[in-house]
């Protein structure tokens, strides 16, 4: 943890040059989400250009942050349950064998995507920490930068309401 903590610190520098000199967006709501690529399980890059039609919620964790991992059996259960909504996963780690092995200690599926060493997209999307999930709409735009927890009835309520939305 103090490794990641040094790592980050020695990172900002670099970080606040990219977003003063216009390398990396900060999205705000209404903003269309830029084609980020990242790493799935098999080490394909992929985009959330894949899911343009449908809502996307996106669940920011690490392989080290407990509360993301406590909110994840909920998160699948939901899942499973919307299915009309896409859930994405996405790893922050560092090191991506630390991300492969939650997955395979934590018995973990879906759509589950690692940064890949670019953090690019945590800067535009404002994560300062984790667990962090985000609203992506069927156009690709952001809905809501800051979701409550899923283990919260105030999460399902808007998973509800997207549902209904799906269904007209």
């Amino acid at each position: 943890m103090k490794k990641l903590l040094v790592i980050f610190l020695l990172c900002l520098p670099l970080l606040s040059w990219a977003v003063k000199e216009g390398k990396v967006k900060v999205l705000k709501k209404g903003d269309l989400c830029p084609e980020f690529v990242f790493k799935d399980m098999e080490g394909k890059e992929v985009s959330l250009e894949q899911f343009k039609g449908k809502y996307v919620v996106i669940d920011v964790w690490a392989s080290w942050c407990y509360p993301c991992k406590k909110e994840y059996p909920t998160l699948r259960r939901l899942s499973k349950e919307y299915k009309n909504i896409v859930f994405v996963s996405l790893s922050c780690d560092t090191e991506e064998q630390r991300w492969r092995n939650e997955l395979w200690w934590g018995k973990m599926d879906g759509y589950q995507w690692w940064i890949a060493g670019d953090e690019s997209s945590m800067i535009a999307f404002r994560v300062k920490a984790i667990p962090r999930l985000i609203l992506l709409d069927r156009k690709g735009r952001v809905m809501n930068l800051n979701l409550p927890k899923p283990s919260s009835p105030e999460f399902e309520k808007i998973l509800r309401e997207l549902e209904k939305g799906n269904k007209k």
